[in-house]
């Protein structure tokens, strides 16, 4: 029998609600100082060349979902690009984990907020692989605040134009590189569709990308472009520590059927699947 320590982490038993104690981190917080890591483990992923000849550009990809979803699509034969915002040794982290299993990685640094910079950051990926296949919009800011009345002016501002604007800005300069069959995914939440009242500035956003999402696919049907949404419940990311009352983070996922929160690699199964291109 296997010593524990041999097991994958993601076959490893899940860390429930009760396992998660209470900690607050600096924003931007790091995944390597979350207690407990999350699990983005892929040595046991079985890959079947799903995405080969794919390319891929994926913003927040520096950790969390975002990291799993590049790991999975490098695996499944995509040649990725990770556009992130701040955290450099989480970023670093992310193309390494890629580059151990013989993928191929692009880090770019620049903020979703700016039009230039995600004008540039797809100019990048196309002067590096040629073409572009994939845009999965990740990228998210939020901050919790107990009262409604305490959220700022500047704090709407940068909740809004990192979650919805910079969506905007990465479909519109990916646009003009897609084709019949191409793909735009997504990352709404359960909080845009039941709400959270320490993060309604964010929920609002996240209600926001769930009809942007629709309305761009009607919009793109014809192409033959492909617009979808992963709309996970709570995910154990750096966003949590990072962002969230230390009473809100102990235990947290509590509320769900399995009384646990998600891991970012489960968010990698529908991410690849909608990427795929259905084959007759």
């Amino acid at each position: 029998m296997k010593n524990q320590t041999d097991v994958p982490t993601a076959l490893k038993k899940r860390p429930m609600a009760k396992d998660i104690p209470g900690q607050k981190l600096p924003y931007p917080a790091k995944q390597s100082e979350m207690n407990p890591m999350p699990q983005t483990d892929f040595s046991h992923y079985k890959s079947a060349g799903k995405l080969e000849e794919k390319v891929a550009l994926i913003t927040g990809a520096d950790s969390g979902i975002g990291r799993a979803v590049a790991i999975a699509f490098a695996l499944e034969g995509a040649k990725v690009a990770i556009f992130y915002n701040e955290n450099d040794e989480d970023a670093d982290m992310t193309r390494s984990l890629i580059e151990k299993n013989d993928g191929r990685c692009l880090v770019i640094k620049g903020d979703v907020r700016n039009a230039k910079e995600c004008q540039e950051a797809v100019q990048k990926v196309i002067d590096t692989y040629d073409h572009l296949n994939i845009l999965v919009n990740n990228a998210a800011y939020q901050m919790a605040q107990e009262r409604f009345e305490d959220v700022t002016d500047e704090q709407l501002r940068r909740t809004f134009e990192t979650n919805i604007f910079g969506y905007f800005y990465m479909a519109k300069a990916t646009l003009p590189h897609l084709k019949s069959g191409d793909t735009i995914i997504n990352t709404g939440s359960i909080v845009g569709l039941v709400g959270n009242p320490l993060l309604i500035d964010y929920t609002a956003t996240k209600g926001a990308i769930h009809a942007f999402t629709k309305s761009l696919a009607l919009y793109l049907g014809e192409r033959n472009i492909r617009v979808n949404a992963v709309i996970p419940g709570p995910v154990w990311t750096p966003n949590i520590p990072g962002t969230m009352p230390i009473n809100e983070v102990k235990n947290f996922g509590h509320e769900v059927a399995l009384a646990r929160p998600g891991q970012p690699d489960i968010c990698r199964a529908p991410a690849v699947k909608i990427s795929a291109e259905l084959r007759q």
